[in-house]
C-alpha cells in the first residue's frame, strides 16, 4: 500500500512502525462505584508507576541535559506525593462514591483555579507542573499507555497525528529513523524541526495512524513524500540504492566545507543556519555553517514546563554564542502563538490564531516577560556577535515601541552594573504591510531578515498547517517574489543588511534569483548549507540580476517555474 503526503524533511527511511497516540483524547466519564478500597488502590498504583517513570525521566535528563533540566522532575515529583491532594481525591471517592480518575480530574482542576487566581507568579507557573503531572496519573489509572518519545526503540519510525516541536525535539535522533503524521505543511513546526535535527519526514498523510499497525514494515523517502506500507523486495531493494546514492552526495559535499560562498565572479553570500536549541548546534558545525541566521528562542519556553526565568534564558544563550566563537547570532525575540502554544501562558482560544495574539503582539502586552528575555539577550552582547530581532511586525509604530523596551531593558542593566557590548537591532519581514512599508521601516534597523513561510502564507491568503490548501501555498507565486524584491530594494538603498529564512532560502530553483536581488545572507536548516554553497559557487551574480528583471516580468508561477528550470 502507498500513501501519498507533503515532503517535510528529505532523506530515506526503512524500519518498523512505532504509532504514537498522542491524539487521542482522554475521555474521563463519572461513574459509581461498588468498591472504594478498589479505586483507592487504582490511584495508589496510578501514583507508583508516574513516581517511577518520573524518576526514570530524571536520570535520564541528568545524564543528557544536567542537573538544572533534572530539577524539573524533583518538582514533578514532589506535586506526586502531594498530601492534599490525594487526601481530597480519596475523600471524594469516599464519600460521593466516584471512580478515581473522575474524582483526581475534579480535584485537580480545583487546585489548577485556585493556583490561576494567586497573585503570585511563581504559583501560578505551578499550574502546568499540576496539569502534567496529573495527567499522567489519570493515564495511567485508565489503562492509556504514556510514551516518552526519547525512550523510543532504535529502529523505529514514529507514526503520529502530529509532532510538537517540543516532542520532535525530545526524539533521539540516534534511535528514531523518521516520522510521519497525519496533518501537517512542508513549513509546519514539526517539519521545520525535522530539518534541522535532519531526521526524515513526511506529514500530511490523513489518516496514517488508522492504516498503519506497530511493527508494519515503512519505508519513504521524505523527498518525495510517499510512504510504502509493507512493500515487497523491489521496493526495498529501490530504496536502499537510493539510499546509498544520498550517502554518497553527502560524501561528496563535504568537500564544500570550509570554503567561502560565493559566486564565479566573487560575489559574497552567507549562509546561515537556523537552531532551536543547543544540540541544534551539531548540525550547525557539522554543515559549516557560517551563522546563526536565525534563533528561534520559543523553543526553550515550550520545552519547560513553566516560564524560564531570565537568568536560565541566558546561560542557553550564552551557551551558544561562545559556541560560536564571533560567528553572528540571530536571536530572535518570543514567537509564541499559531501552533506554537505554551500551557502556562494562557492565551484563549482563537478561530484564526495566525492571524491572532502571537509573537510581538503578546510581547507588547506582557513587558515584564519581553524584558526579561531582552535582558538576557543583552547579558551575552559581551560574550559575542549577536544580533536582537522583533517577529510579526506589522507597523512602524511597533518597530519603535519594541525597540524602546529594547532601550529600557539595556538601561536597566547599565543600573544594576551589568556591562552590555554592541548588537544589532533588526526586524522580520513577514506580514505584506512590513514588506510595503521596508523603504520607511529600514530608516529604524540595521538588518531584515524576509521570514518566507509566514511572508508566503499572508501573501497567498493561505493556512500554512492546512494540508487542504497546501496546493495554494506558493513560493513561486509572482506576487510574493514583487514583494521579496521590494524588500530587498529599499533595504539595500538605505544600507541594511537583508537576509532570508525558511524554505524558501534553499529552493535550488530560487536561489539563483535571492542571488541576483542582492539578499545578503540565506539562512536555512543547516543541513541544506553545504548543498546551497555548492550551488553559490556555480553561479554568477550578473547573470543572476538578469533572471530577476525577466521573472518579474512573468505572471504566472508556472511561468516562473519554467523559465527558472532554464537558469
Amino acid at each position: 500500500m502507498v500513501i501519498t503526503g507533503i515532503s517535510a524533511s528529505p532523506g530515506v527511511a526503512i524500519g518498523k512502525a512505532f504509532v504514537y497516540g498522542n491524539h487521542k483524547e482522554v475521555v474521563i466519564e463519572k461513574t459509581k462505584i461498588d468498591s472504594v478500597e478498589k479505586e483507592i488502590k487504582k490511584l495508589e498504583d496510578a501514583i507508583s508507576k508516574s513516581r517511577e517513570e518520573l524518576s526514570a525521566l530524571r536520570e535520564d535528563t541528568l545524564k543528557n541535559l544536567g542537573e538544572e533540566k533534572a530539577q524539573i522532575f524533583d518538582a514533578h515529583l514532589l506535586l506526586l506525593d502531594d498530601p492534599e491532594i490525594k487526601k481530597q481525591v480519596c475523600s471524594m471517592i469516599t464519600n460521593d462514591m466516584v471512580n478515581s480518575a473522575y474524582a483526581l480530574d475534579t480535584v485537580t482542576k480545583t487546585f489548577v483555579s485556585i493556583f490561576e487566581a494567586m497573585d503570585d507568579a511563581y504559583m501560578k507557573e505551578r499550574v502546568a507542573d499540576i496539569k502534567d503531572v496529573y495527567s499522567r496519573v489519570t493515564r495511567h489509572i485508565l489503562g492509556i499507555e504514556s510514551v516518552d518519545l526519547s525512550r523510543v526503540d532504535n529502529g523505529a519510525i514514529i507514526v503520529a497525528h502530529d509532532l510538537t516541536p517540543s516532542e520532535t525535539a525530545t526524539l533521539n535522533k540516534d534511535a528514531v529513523l523518521g516520522f510521519i503524521t497525519n496533518i501537517g505543511g512542508k513549513t509546519s513546526h514539526s517539519a521545520i524541526m525535522a530539518r534541522t535535527m535532519e531526521v526524515p519526514a513526511i506529514v500530511g498523510l490523513g489518516n496514517i495512524t488508522e492504516v498503519v499497525k506497530n511493527d508494519d514494515l515503512l519505508v519513504f523517502d521524505g523527498e518525495q513524500g510517499q510512504v510504502y506500507i509493507n512493500p515487497d523486495q523491489s521496493i526495498l531493494d529501490e530504496f536502499q540504492k537510493i539510499k546509498t546514492e544520498q550517502e554518497n552526495r553527502k560524501q561528496e559535499l563535504s568537500k564544500f566545507k570550509g570554503v567561502e560562498s560565493v559566486t564565479l565572479d566573487n560575489h559574497s553570500v552567507k549562509l546561515g543556519g537556523n537552531i532551536g536549541h543547543l544540540k541544534d548546534m551539531d548540525s550547525f558545525e557539522a554543515n559549516d555553517a557560517e551563522a546563526v541566521g536565525l534563533y528561534r528562542t520559543e523553543f526553550l519556553f515550550m520545552d519547560k514546563s513553566q516560564m524560564p526565568s531570565e537568568q536560565e534564558q541566558y546561560e542557553i544563550y550564552s551557551s551558544i554564542v561562545k559556541r560560536l566563537d564571533n560567528k553572528e547570532c540571530i536571536f530572535r525575540t518570543l514567537d509564541i502563538g499559531g501552533d506554537k502554544n505554551l500551557d502556562y501562558l494562557d492565551i484563549g482560544h482563537e478561530e484564526n490564531p495566525f492571524l491572532g495574539y502571537r509573537a510581538i503582539r503578546i510581547c507588547l502586552d506582557d513587558k515584564e516577560l519581553f524584558k526579561a528575555q531582552l535582558r538576557a539577550m543583552l547579558r551575552t552582547s559581551t560574550q559575542g556577535n549577536i544580533g536582537i530581532m522583533f517577529p510579526m511586525i506589522s507597523s512602524v509604530n511597533e518597530l519603535l515601541e519594541a525597540k524602546s523596551i529594547l532601550e529600557q531593558a539595556k538601561q536597566e542593566l547599565i543600573a544594576q552594573g551589568i556591562s552590555v557590548g554592541t548588537y544589532k537591532v533588526g526586524m522580520m519581514i513577514e506580514i505584506p504591510s512590513a514588506a510595503i512599508m521596508s523603504d520607511i521601516l529600514a530608516n529604524h534597523v540595521d538588518f531584515f531578515s524576509i521570514g518566507t513561510n509566514d511572508l508566503t502564507q499572508y501573501t497567498c491568503a493561505v493556512d500554512r498547517m492546512n494540508e487542504k490548501v497546501a496546493h495554494l501555498y506558493d513560493p513561486f507565486n509572482p506576487g510574493l517574489l514583487r514583494l521579496i524584491n521590494m524588500v530587498a530594494k529599499n533595504g539595500l538603498a538605505k544600507g541594511v543588511e537583508v537576509a532570508m529564512c525558511g524554505s524558501m532560502a534553499h529552493d535550488p530553483l530560487l536561489v539563483p534569483l535571492f542571488v541576483g536581488m542582492g539578499l545578503t545572507e540565506l539562512s536555512m536548516s543547516p543541513m541544506h548549507v553545504l548543498t546551497t554553497r555548492k550551488l553559490v559557487r556555480g553561479l554568477n551574480f550578473n547573470e543572476c540580476k538578469k533572471h530577476v528583471e525577466k521573472v518579474l516580468e512573468l505572471g504566472t508561477s508556472e511561468q516562473v517555474k519554467e523559465y527558472l528550470k532554464t537558469v
